[in-house]
């Protein structure tokens, strides 16, 4: 039985199709995945992402437990608020989860991690905390509404409670401020400016009818697929998983090799750049029709070089879109097979829209 989250009935009162995904019953869309997808680009949409965990590391030992945890230097986070993405790492250096962690006081961190990924992330940083003088805590209390585009802001602050108000306006991208009960993030995976607003469950049905009355669009998971990847944004279990390190995921910019800091899967990282033959991790556009899906195969004439990690058609750019991960040595004049027709494809440096702006 697939879980629900606080919004499953609203979702389905608003006309939402619900699909499952990664064990949760979610809207896929409200009628048009399309029209959801331009209403985040040039206006203001909203997406239920309660599935999705925020987890609360305290104590006087979580800033060293971070800086050992995590890809990405912990120390880059000096003011209170700042946020920072990255990777955390099996010993091998593949990835377990990307996550964010907002660097909230000395003593307090808080990291929001992927659905699908939860259980498995909680049981690795317990198991790694041995040592380490903090508490790790779940707070499945909470929810989160992620309000993205270029009004989202502005249609989202008066409803913030009066004490936040006046701190999100002036939250600088990939930060956040916070009171006893929510927490606003000017983070998103869309591409677009917005708030992430993590709030008590039990208001979380409310949020959302005022944000639709103010006039922000209930978009699905399909939409969120397609802006994310227009952004060049990677999907957990798609562009990186267990099998893959950051390095050959197109994450190399997550990964802190600065100064003697040690951390998980730093050793096998620094054996996988020496050995060099790393694969590339590139965008793809379709020359024609068709439409790049994941797993389909690249060629270089009759060698095959890789394979497609994300693929879809861009709304925004009116053509198909992926990101893959090809062998190192591989040219830039590839072909797709698509259901046994070799078509061309042009390799391009993701994003491939940012700020409603094409970039290709």
């Amino acid at each position: 039985m697939d879980k629900k989250t606080i919004l499953n009935q609203t979702h389905r009162d608003m006309g939402a199709r619900m699909v499952p995904f990664g064990g949760w019953d979610m809207p896929v869309h409200y009628g048009s995945q399309i029209d959801e997808h331009h209403a985040v680009r040039r206006d203001a949409g909203m997406f239920d992402v309660c599935h999705m965990t925020a987890v609360d590391l305290r104590g006087p030992g979580v800033r060293e437990f971070l800086a050992w945890l995590l890809a990405n230097d912990i120390g880059k986070l000096t003011t209170p608020g700042r946020a920072l993405y990255s990777c955390m790492l099996f010993k091998n250096g593949c990835v377990i989860d990307d996550l964010i962690v907002y660097y909230m006081a000395d003593d307090w961190y808080r990291m929001v991690v992927n659905a699908a990924t939860t259980d498995k992330d909680i049981a690795w940083m317990e198991e790694q905390a041995e040592g380490h003088e903090l508490n790790i805590q779940p707070r499945r209390d909470l929810g989160m509404i992620a309000v993205q585009g270029p009004n989202a802001r502005e249609k989202s602050l008066p409803l913030l409670p009066d004490e936040l108000r006046s701190q999100a306006a002036g939250l600088k991208p990939f930060s956040a401020c916070s009171n006893d009960h929510w927490f606003v993030g000017r983070t998103g995976y869309t591409g677009e400016d917005g708030f992430e607003i993590i709030l008590p469950k039990e208001q979380v049905v409310d949020l959302w009818q005022n944000l639709a009355s103010a006039g922000v669009r209930p978009c699905g998971l399909g939409a969120r697929d397609t802006l994310r990847l227009e952004a060049g944004m990677n999907l957990y279990g798609q562009d990186m998983d267990e099998d893959h390190t950051p390095l050959e995921s197109g994450l190399a910019w997550t990964v802190s090799f600065t100064g003697l800091r040690d951390f998980i899967g730093r050793s096998s990282l620094v054996v996988q750049k020496n050995l060099g033959d790393i694969p590339r991790f590139t965008g793809l556009v379709l020359e024609g029709k068709g439409v790049l899906r994941s797993h389909q195969k690249l060629y270089e004439g009759e060698r095959e070089v890789g394979e497609i990690t994300s693929g879809g058609y861009s709304p925004t750019l009116e053509k198909s879109i992926g990101l893959a991960r090809i062998a190192a040595d591989a040219g830039d004049t590839l072909q797709v097979d698509i259901r046994g027709r070799k078509l061309p494809v042009t390799l391009v440096k993701p994003p491939f829209v940012r700020n409603g702006k094409p970039l290709i």
